[in-house]
């Protein structure tokens, strides 16, 4: 899902140029022809999908420096580059200290925009991601911060933000991977308890014999090896959450340790003398069926009925779909930055083959896809084929291109192509890959018009992406855009 950029200038044809320039570099162009008519689309429910801004200072009635001014207090983290035709140092310092990111004087070359757009997005995105990392640290992870584009968990974030209203103790079922733990964190980043200590316990990963001593905690001296006193979990967290992962991998013994500790709100720390009371709000994880285990005797009832007060079910990534696209890009866009790639998005067919898998591992076998696909590719967009173990898992193969149909040897009147007459203007697109070296005469065609027809071909192929169709031909991309100048070809047609 390519990221979306606001043009904004009074001027048509200067829109109407970066719109052509940006679309090439395989983003989404909004335009608006004026200050007040950016500050509509901006403050509008499609607002939030605008990743930059591109704005012209010198425009009538609101100017670019009202805009900037405008968009200030609610969007402060939105990066906009500044456009204009008299450039000066103290214009510069001026858009600079009123937010903007970049300056570009107008006419700018493809070249420096380009640089300005993904230098631009690299560091919001690196802000956002800091951002988030500093809210998670600090307990005021919020469910704003997380990806929710489905109708399944935008129920989950309803029941969330109620939970996060009272001291309630909540449940939070679902598979291993759905994010049940980024659930808990946004419950009590949106909680009183907001900043307050947030500890993580994964029930399934402590040693039988150390689960009592990590939870309730434990004296100098009380058993062999206790060469410290140790305050355990429940203290650690308190006046804050304590986030029980994996409660149903609890051993049988300390369920009804567990249970008191509840009930009494206090914890009994092994060798202490008395119990030490604490408080904490309480949210536990399972992706096992408690009610089953319950009845099979492996998990206390009163346990169960002691936790499960607010039960949320986060639902497997099947059955929220819409949230892949988004979920791909946030992950493309971290892990470009951490690697150092310059990797934009994902391509129509590779999102068509993530949005067909059902995805058993949920959103950590999605990440985990995306990273491996990020380091390997060389491409500025993920393609069907940077993907081979979801591919294969699903026994489909890449879809054919017209270059693969003329490959496989593919004949006939669905592979004859459009050929050019000596002399005549425009280039007919090849069909099927497959390009004529002789005309009707039965004479050679033109070195041209051959060259012509093979980079229509390959920007058919790929999509209009010309980074990769300068790669795939052997070509810079300066020296591209210049041949499809001089051969009046199609650049957007496939984009």
């Amino acid at each position: 899902m390519a990221h979306k950029i606001l043009v904004v200038d009074d001027d048509p044809t200067q829109r109407r140029l970066l719109e052509a320039v940006i679309t090439r570099l395989g983003y989404q162009v909004l335009q608006a022809e004026g200050g007040a008519a950016a500050i509509d689309i901006l403050e509008s429910e499609q607002g939030s999908d605008i990743k930059l801004v591109m704005l012209d200072l010198v425009m009538p009635e609101t100017d670019g420096m009202a805009v900037m001014e405008r968009l200030s207090p609610s969007r402060p983290n939105l990066p906009i580059i500044v456009l204009t035709a008299q450039g000066g140092v103290d214009t510069a310092v001026s858009a600079m200290r009123a937010g903007a990111l970049d300056f570009f004087i107008k006419p700018a070359s493809p070249e420096r925009i380009k640089v300005g757009i993904d230098n631009a997005l690299k560091r919001s995105t690196l802000e956002g991601e800091v951002q988030r990392l500093v809210k998670r640290r600090s307990g005021h992870l919020s469910f704003d911060d997380l990806i929710a584009e489905s109708p399944a968990m935008k129920q989950v974030i309803r029941l969330g933000e109620r939970a996060a209203a009272s001291n309630i103790p909540i449940l939070i079922e679902g598979g291993s991977g759905v994010g049940k733990e980024l659930i808990a964190r946004a419950i009590q980043g949106q909680s009183d308890r907001a900043g307050k200590p947030f500890v993580t316990v994964n029930c399934g990963a402590i040693p039988t014999n150390l689960v009592e001593s990590i939870l309730f905690g434990h004296e100098k001296g009380s058993f062999t090896g206790a060469s410290a006193k140790h305050i355990g979990k429940f203290q650690e967290a308190h006046g804050g959450t304590l986030f029980l992962d994996e409660i149903g991998e609890l051993p049988l013994d300390m369920q009804v340790k567990l249970l008191r500790a509840l009930q009494e709100g206090e914890v009994d720390p092994v060798g202490s003398k008395k119990p030490v009371k604490v408080d904490i709000r309480l949210i536990s994880a399972t992706n096992k069926d408690l009610v089953q285990l319950a009845q099979t005797g492996e998990f206390r009832e009163d346990l169960y009925y002691r936790l499960n007060v607010f039960p949320i079910a986060v639902p497997p990534l099947k059955e929220r779909m819409e949230d892949v696209p988004t979920l791909v890009q946030h992950f493309i866009d971290r892990f470009a930055i951490e690697e150092k790639k310059s990797v934009l998005g994902a391509d129509a067919q590779a999102l068509e083959l993530l949005t067909s898998y059902t995805w058993p591992g949920n959103v950590r076998q999605l990440e985990n896809s995306v990273f491996r696909a990020v380091v390997l590719t060389d491409s500025e967009y993920l393609t069907f084929n940077d993907f081979p173990q979801i591919s294969a898992s699903m026994g489909v193969q890449a879809p054919q291109t017209e270059a693969s149909d003329a490959q496989s040897g593919q004949t006939g009147a669905g592979a004859e192509t459009q050929a050019r007459e000596p002399g005549s203007s425009g280039h007919a697109a090849p069909l099927n890959g497959a390009i004529a070296t002789k005309g009707p005469s039965g004479h050679l065609r033109r070195l041209d018009d051959i060259e012509g027809e093979m980079i229509q071909l390959a920007i058919d192929a790929y999509s209009g992406h010309m980074s990769e169709v300068a790669r795939r031909l052997g070509i810079g991309r300066s020296t591209l855009y210049r041949k499809v100048r001089e051969l009046g070809l199609d650049h957007k047609r496939a984009s």
